[in-house]
């Protein structure tokens, strides 16, 4: 079951109406002032803290009341589909400043080759660039459809939407965000709570069990499962299952009817097409893959060339380094896409950690191993954020008329403010890390990333990955495609938050008996369907609530390090 808003905001298009431009003057300049923020925040957090909050909800409500100031161009700034704007570019420099470029170049600099800083920099920027626009060609399609949870995307979506039209919309999100901000407050993961509201049940239900099985599983059975990369065994072998599935979705199927292939995609065209079609088919998955493993390898040569590793590697060892670079750049992206896709939760340093594991057994040397971690590192969050943000925009254009050529300008002005984000990220991150890590602020993951090089590899791990694999893969295999059944389970093993399982399990025990209690009166399968549509709606602005209250104090955190 998917989410439905019930409602689409005052500020839906009108018939022919043209979406906002990224590079209008006024949106620009609010652009750029939120990036900067977002930029300062997702940099400060991630080295005294260790996290990159979610501040699209943040620029979504600082975008609101600049709209409420009686001025007249300031006016302008009331159109949700302007905030969505405003939102989608905060977010973006957050996670890019944070996750794809201080992390990756922190790695270099606590090796102590501060030589490599700025080279590292260069390929994290590549990286970052490859992961935005390899999302943008391969949004909704079979492998990552708009119709799919993005929780965060649908936080964003109703906070605009509710300040929008206010109402009972309003007070129901209003509610719910404050019960996250004060379970928050007590580091209660009400974020996870939100999740169970969202989303596939199934996906939701292993991620659940994971986070439990994590929590409990050293006090009964005394085993720290993450110390025996257990963890990382099931995400290997969910992990190439997962991949072999979004190869089988980019078959493009030949020969016979619709009706003789009930799976064949409804892919939109023309002045009829409605949201329920997905926008982009096999074939332009395929493609966008395609291209973004060719743009990978370009800025693995990149990085072995002006990190000066090619001239130290025979031709075979730089070949095998440059393939296997833009392999796990490629496949960390998808993988922490899908995980963030159904969970809201992207296990980007696990995915890096078992990259890090297969360059020890490879005996890749410690330069070029740290190259590689930073390299692929740059690539997933900002991926899973791209999708949010995308999401929101999507719910948030959903009745205009005609649908298609609005929501395809629409994604194009969102991708064109998130690169605004990402070049500020870039400049705020290029200024600001000398200072950082000459004061000893060096994410925390970064630091691990390097003992780890540093203390080589324990010769029973890997065969503890590969035995751990084969469960993780038969999971993934029995749960399909549209659940991640597998990625999901590693990744509430990986993330492990206390409490969190309860959390999200709670909220699945509270969505089916809603569901159920809500059907009392249904007779017909017609009456069912409606009824399991509209409490799907009211659960979801619960959901977005909950989520947008956690986020705005994990970013209110910041005093903590000043």
């Amino acid at each position: 079951m998917h989410p439905t808003p019930p409602s689409a905001p005052q500020g839906a298009a009108e018939p022919g109406q043209r979406h906002p431009r990224a590079f209008e003057p006024l949106t620009l300049v609010i652009t750029i002032a939120m990036s900067v923020l977002g930029a300062m925040i997702g940099i400060v957090l991630i080295t005294s803290l260790g996290v990159s909050p979610n501040t699209s909800v943040i620029g979504a409500l600082v975008a609101m009341m600049i709209g409420r100031i009686p001025l007249g161009i300031l006016l302008r700034m009331r159109s949700p589909h302007r905030q969505n704007l405003v939102q989608s570019a905060i977010s973006g420099a957050t996670f890019a400043a944070a996750n794809s470029l201080l992390t990756p170049i922190a790695v270099p600099f606590a090796l102590g080759r501060t030589d490599l800083v700025w080279p590292m920099l260069a390929g994290a920027a590549v990286g970052l660039a490859v992961d935005s626009w390899v999302l943008y060609r391969v949004f909704d399609t079979k492998l990552l459809a708009a119709t799919n949870a993005w929780p965060a995307g649908i936080a964003s979506a109703e906070t605009i939407k509710a300040g929008d039209t206010g109402g009972r919309k309003a007070g129901v999100l209003g509610l719910s965000a404050l019960v996250g901000f004060v379970g928050a407050l007590f580091k209660l993961p009400t974020a996870a709570a939100g999740v169970g509201f969202l989303g596939n049940v199934w996906a939701l239900l292993m991620f659940g069990i994971g986070l439990l099985t994590a929590q409990y599983a050293p006090g009964i059975f005394g085993v720290n499962l993450t110390e025996h990369y257990i963890p990382h065994g099931l995400m290997v072998g969910a992990g190439l299952v997962a991949l072999v599935q979004a190869g089988l979705l980019m078959r493009r199927r030949k020969g016979g009817t619709a009706a003789a292939q009930p799976e064949a995609e409804v892919i939109a065209s023309g002045p009829d097409a409605t949201p329920d079609q997905r926008t982009r088919g096999a074939a332009q998955l395929r493609r966008g893959l395609i291209e973004g493993m060719v743009l990978f390898l370009g800025g693995a040569v990149l990085v072995a060339v002006i990190g000066g590793i090619a001239g130290g590697m025979s031709l075979p060892a730089l070949v095998g380094w440059v393939v296997l670079a833009a392999v796990a750049a490629l496949v960390h992206q998808i993988i922490v896409g899908l995980a963030a896709m159904h969970s809201g939760w992207f296990p980007a340093f696990a995915v890096t950690l078992i990259v890090l594991i297969v360059g020890l057994v490879l005996h890749i040397p410690t330069v070029p191993l740290a190259l590689l971690v930073g390299y692929t590192a740059s690539t997933g969050p900002a991926f899973a954020d791209i999708g949010y943000d995308f999401k929101a925009g999507w719910l948030l254009r959903k009745d205009a008329t005609p649908w298609l050529p609005y929501e395809m300008d629409g994604r194009r002005q969102q991708y064109l403010a998130q690169l605004v984000g990402f070049a500020v990220a870039l400049v705020i991150v290029a200024v600001a890390w000398r200072g950082f890590f000459s004061e000893g602020r060096i994410p925390p993951v970064s630091e691990v990333y390097v003992a780890t090089i540093l203390a080589g590899l324990d010769p029973g791990i890997m065969g503890t990955i590969l035995m751990w694999a084969i469960p993780g893969a038969l999971i993934q295999a029995i749960g399909g495609s549209s659940r991640q059944m597998g990625v999901l389970l590693a990744t509430g093993l990986l993330v492990a938050t206390p409490a969190a399982g309860w959390m999200v399990l709670g909220a699945l025990a509270v969505r089916w008996s809603y569901t159920y209690w809500r059907r009392r009166g249904a007779r017909t399968a017609e009456e069912r369907k409606a009824s399991d549509e509209q409490s799907e709606a009211d659960l979801s602005l619960v959901g977005a609530g909950l989520i947008a209250g956690s986020s705005v104090n994990d970013i209110g955190q910041i005093s903590r390090t000043l």
